[in-house]
């Protein structure tokens, strides 16, 4: 017979444990969006904190090389159960004990022993936060799925593809765009200076801007999503160069193969268009919010700027990444142009300039 303790209610969170959630564990586990998530309002950080770990819960079940992906998926759909709700504290806790007694990285395993307590957080949220968190959650799952419906296992010596940018498109809201929306409207909801904003404005606005940024890791990640076996360049694009997915191993292929990351960045810069125009609508009292939307944008636009230079760029050991100082350095000068159209404009300008001179 199943214990009580296990099957009853999620337990209370303590302020305490609230603190070691969204406070310690999320810092561990969110690598650079801590930085956007502390200079968001107060008003915003449990929110969109919890969704955040959420997804990395439901990430770490779908990343897990120790599994193969039909029991990943069975795990997800497991989670996806939880977060449609309402959860069952057996549930979380076999989800738990099934993943953390194979898991390496201690941050993850605290993460998976502690998604009772998330969960809790979760129920405790306001019916509209609530409902925007469990929408985001179930949209971010269904990208997980897809790759592990979509790709081939990481250790099969195979290559899966993605048909054409239609697909490409459709998985990029899947994973990224869906988080504009959400947060278009988790801050419309909860910052008064925003009641001047178009809902469906903004809303399209964010999910162009989320799009933007997950083609930004796309095209960055090539060489390493490679070599798991998943390759997001668009199938029919390198049909027509006549390049196979694995021939996209050898680093030598990349002249040969750089059209089709040229589309992509192109592409990329014109969502960035629309990040930029998002960034702008934020009134300039509001700080900490257009800081937030900023710096993902000022790094994204290095980062392509890098990339389009990178003419080796299928080598994984040739990554084209912004530095820490370059992002330390973004950081502190951002605090002087915040408050400025005419300084972010130019600001961003001549990050997209360099992109474009990088792809001419």
């Amino acid at each position: 017979m199943t214990s009580p303790q296990i099957d009853g209610a999620l337990p209370p969170v303590s302020p305490r444990q609230r603190e070691l959630v969204l406070g310690g564990l999320l810092k561990a586990v969110s690598r650079s969006f801590y930085l956007t998530l502390r200079v968001l309002p107060k008003d915003l950080r449990e929110p969109v904190g919890l969704a955040y770990l959420l997804a990395r819960a439901a990430d770490t079940i779908a990343d897990t090389r120790l599994l193969p992906s039909a029991d990943r998926l069975e795990h997800l759909q497991t989670f996806r159960d939880q977060v449609t709700g309402p959860a069952r504290l057996s549930a979380l806790h076999r989800l738990g004990n099934v993943l953390t007694s194979q898991r390496s990285i201690p941050a993850e395993r605290t993460l998976l022993s502690s998604l009772p307590e998330a969960f809790s957080l979760l129920e405790g949220l306001s019916e509209g936060d609530g409902r925007r968190v469990r929408w985001v959650l179930q949209e971010l799952m269904a990208g997980m799925e897809f790759d592990l419906a979509n790709f081939p296992g990481e250790d099969s010596g195979k290559i899966g593809t993605i048909e054409n940018d239609a697909i490409l498109d459709g998985y990029a809201y899947q994973v990224a765009g869906c988080v504009g929306r959400f947060w278009t409207e988790i801050s419309m909801d909860r910052v008064s200076r925003l009641d001047g904003w178009d809902p469906e404005k903004m809303a399209a606005l964010g999910v162009r801007f989320g799009k933007a940024l997950q083609l930004t890791n796309v095209l960055r990640d090539v060489p390493k999503d490679l070599r798991i076996g998943r390759c997001y360049l668009p199938l029919d694009q390198l049909d027509r160069i006549g390049v196979a997915p694995d021939q996209l191993l050898d680093p030598q292929t990349g002249p040969k193969a750089r059209p089709v990351l040229l589309a992509g960045i192109e592409t990329a810069l014109g969502h960035y268009s629309a990040a930029e125009e998002y960034i702008l609508a934020i009134p300039r009292r509001c700080l900490r919010l257009r800081l937030a939307a900023l710096w993902p944008v000022l790094i994204g636009l290095g980062t392509l700027s890098r990339l389009a230079r990178n003419q080796r760029w299928l080598d994984p050991e040739t990554p084209s990444r912004v530095s820490r100082r370059w992002v330390y350095a973004m950081m502190a000068l951002s605090f002087l142009a915040v408050n400025s159209n005419l300084a972010l404009r130019a600001w961003i300008g001549r990050l997209r300039r360099n992109v474009e001179a990088g792809i001419s």
